[in-house]
């Protein structure tokens, strides 16, 4: 038997040009919605790049190390605070956690030259000193997301001394690990990545000396072309009636359209030296000319990662704790795809929790 209809919600002609309108109108500015809307306070800036100290109602617990969102390049740092009821950041806040969040800015064909040195090693130690000055505190702890996990792990190798701990979340370690591994265990990005010529990658680093949002934007619409095409078809008729679910969906579209362009010399470290010579794991990937040695870790790391997820294969992601001393390293398995370790309503039950115990037992 066939079952329900899912396009009787456009019946209304209203609301078909409600939706319409907003689709077509409100995406880049936010389909009438607010993303990253949880308060903060700019507290330090270097050019485009801002830490912002989130607002407490009361007093952060004294008794475990501030924490800092450090998100890659490639995505806005606002998934983790995308709405309430699917913002990580709030959760967190609920259970007593000093929250600051390191924002990239936009970078432009000005900011062509700046690579993995610049924001792993300078911006990143800049806003630890700012957040040990604001926050009181001898070290902070790390929440690196994708990208930005990998920012994490180089700054934590090259100073063990400085970071209370590292979260690395969604984040790519062995850039091979899934290579002989069937689908779908094995990741259809790494694939790609891996078997183009590396002058084809250089290619795509356009006139302007940048890597473009938008062209990351569409290859990852590409990678499951199916499951995009039911969620602008299906998916849409399926939630027309339901002024929530819509509100997300414009949120989370607005996030995906917003992708900022990524600097040339980062993109090419990004794309040749990690996803095709997978350098970090053979200790020969560089940051300010010396290689980094992910076992000089000496601070507690939580990696966290989704089962189902297709861009970070779970084992580029698990691959972490074989660099690292046992007694060190903990791990999270989330039932989720990519994003979904962070806005998944399944995933908001247990990241925040898990995040929040495991800063509770390491030192301030």
């Amino acid at each position: 038997m066939a079952g329900p209809n899912p396009w009787t919600g456009f019946a209304d002609p209203g609301l078909v040009a409600d939706l319409m309108s907003r689709l077509r109108h409100g995406l880049a500015a936010g389909g009438g919605v607010e993303i990253g809307a949880t308060p903060k306070d700019e507290i330090w800036r270097d050019g485009k790049v801002s830490l912002c100290r989130y607002r407490r109602e009361e007093e952060a617990n004294r008794d475990e190390p501030p924490l800092l969102v450090v998100h890659g390049l490639i995505g806005r740092q606002t998934i983790s605070d995308l709405e309430p009821g699917r913002s990580l950041v709030q959760r967190l806040l609920g259970f007593g956690a000093d929250i600051f969040v390191l924002d990239w800015g936009s970078p432009g064909p000005e900011d062509r030259c700046k690579d993995f040195t610049d924001y792993a090693e300078d911006h990143l130690g800049d806003a630890l000193a700012e957040i040990r000055k604001a926050a009181g505190r001898p070290k902070a702890a790390i929440l690196g997301i994708c990208q930005g996990g990998v920012f994490a792990l180089c700054h934590a190798a090259r100073h063990p001394g400085r970071v209370a701990g590292v979260i690395a979340a969604i984040t790519p370690v062995d850039f091979h690990a899934d290579k002989d591994l069937p689908p779908p265990e094995n990741g259809l990005l790494n694939h790609w990545i891996r078997n183009l010529p590396e002058t084809l990658l250089t290619d795509l680093i356009d006139d302007r000396g940048m890597l473009a949002g938008q062209l990351t934007g569409a290859l990852f619409q590409q990678l499951k072309p199916a499951r995009t095409l039911a969620k602008y078809t299906y998916g849409l008729a399926s939630m027309a009636a339901d002024k929530a679910a819509m509100e997300t969906f414009l949120r989370m579209e607005t996030w995906l359209a917003d992708r900022p362009d990524m600097p040339g010399a980062a993109a090419k470290e990004w794309l040749i030296a990690l996803y095709q010579q997978n350098r970090l794991v053979e200790g020969k990937f560089k940051i300010a000319g010396r290689p980094v040695d992910l076992g000089a870790i000496a601070c507690p790391v939580l990696n966290i990662f989704g089962s189902h997820d297709h861009i970070v294969p779970p084992a580029c992601s698990r691959a972490l704790g074989r660099y690292l001393a046992p007694s060190l390293y903990t791990e999270l398995e989330v039932p989720t795809g990519h994003v979904g370790v962070f806005v998944s309503r399944q995933s908001q039950q247990i990241v925040a929790p898990a995040i929040a115990d495991w800063l509770g037992a390491i030192t301030p």
